[in-house]
């Protein structure tokens, strides 16, 4: 294998965001290949036993085995670590994978975890129920209160973790306070970016010390594969995650790594053009929700109350926003309406795409646990595609009206 300029990061600091989704990290065989290459193998030989030595004992680089690293999973990792800006990344198997592993790997018996109460269910059963399994306790508030981050710190919290924009709910998180507020403190700021991708938002930029993601969404964002990634300092994934990861294996296969850089190329522009239709069809729904009673959760609308903070902190505010219209009956007669919008719990899907989460992806929460976060029986969530905006709004049109809105 033969490195390009993608992976060298003194030519790469100065590329933007485009040119680092499209080349970032490449490495070439000897063939001189333009896409980059699948290497589906799972083990590697070598030239004689002093290398393999040398390999497995830090000393040389070189490949050992593919749950420890594999060649297109390694560019994989260096693309996503050139867009978020951050020194490594270890690529995961999903974006579960990616939460446990950012957690587990780092927290023992007797720590504490601060965790925002607005956060996609299967991290909400990591807080509530996984981790107080090892002994790790944990408190949950709202996000949107400074003040709650500093009222739940413990001498044994260890870990803030969180998502911005949340799902379903949209709750914003202010990154610059809680980040920093966590630095001051000696805790690890986790961010779950997956709303957003680090086209639209980088938390590290604002003093997150370590960045997950569900890169089955935006970066795949055509509904193909699984996969995760967790960035940070080259220290922490090192000597915290690494050591966590190689002997639990929650790695990603070299197949979705090269499915996920290829719908990296095309990121940025997908992105910000969902992003643009997003605030295009809220603008649409949105007089005849409220007229109806409803409320709107669109952090690119002024009505939402974090409006101005989402456009600080993000480039655009991405394709999902959600909506409430009042009862379970009227959600559902909207989503049996649809003829173009797909009824599909994905998110980051260049097609558009919408659930009913208290149904679907927090059926698994008790109903007093999704009214606390505001995951009410009404609650509509929208992941908006690059269908054209008249057909998109069309479709809306003739489901809002047929369910009585």
């Amino acid at each position: 294998m033969k490195k390009t300029t993608g992976m060298d990061r003194a030519a790469t600091a100065n590329w933007r965001p485009a040119t680092k989704a499209l080349r970032g990290g490449t490495w070439r065989s000897e063939h001189g290949e333009t896409s980059e290459a699948l290497f589906l193998t799972s083990g590697f030989t070598y030239d004689d036993a002093a290398t393999v030595a040398a390999r497995f004992a830090g000393e040389a680089e070189g490949m050992t085995y593919s749950r420890l690293q594999n060649p297109t999973v390694a560019m994989l990792e260096e693309r996503i670590a050139l867009l978020e800006g951050a020194e490594a990344c270890r690529a995961q198997a999903s974006g579960m994978a990616a939460m446990t592993t950012a957690l587990l790997c780092q927290l023992k018996a007797g720590d504490h975890v601060v965790a925002a109460r607005a956060a996609f269910g299967s991290c909400r059963w990591l807080v509530d129920n996984l981790l107080p399994r090892f002994g790790i306790a944990t408190t949950v508030i709202d996000s949107a209160d400074n003040a709650a981050w500093e009222a739940a710190i413990r001498p044994e919290t260890k870990v803030f973790f969180f998502e911005t924009p949340a799902n379903p709910t949209l709750d914003i998180v202010d990154l610059a306070y809680v980040c920093g507020l966590a630095r001051a403190h000696g805790i690890t700021s986790v961010v779950d970016n997956a709303f957003a991708s680090p086209v639209l938002q980088r938390p590290m930029e604002f003093g997150a010390d370590v960045v997950a993601y569900s890169a089955t969404k935006l970066m795949d964002g055509q509904g193909r594969v699984l996969a995760g990634a967790v960035c940070a300092s080259k220290q922490w994934i090192d000597e915290v995650l690494l050591p966590f990861q190689r002997n639990t294996g929650p790695n990603l296969a070299a197949f979705n790594a090269w499915v996920v850089m290829k719908g990296l190329e095309t990121l940025p522009l997908r992105a910000f053009k969902q992003s643009e239709q997003a605030v295009a069809l809220g603008e649409f729904l949105e007089p005849r929700i409220t007229r109806a009673g409803g409320r709107m959760l669109h952090p690119g609308l002024p009505s939402h109350p974090r409006h101005n903070l989402a456009l600080a902190q993000m480039d655009a505010t991405g394709p999902i926003f959600a909506f409430d219209v009042g009862t379970r009956a009227r959600a559902f007669a909207l989503l049996d309406a649809l003829k173009l919008v797909d009824i599909s719990n994905n998110i980051g899907d260049a097609r558009s795409l919408m659930c009913h989460p208290a149904s679907t992806t927090h059926a698994g929460m008790t109903p007093e646990a999704r009214e606390a976060m505001g995951v009410t029986e009404g609650l509509l969530r929208i992941n908006v595609g690059l269908e054209d905006i008249a057909d998109l709004t069309e479709d809306m049109d003739q489901a809002l009206a047929a369910a009585g809105l």
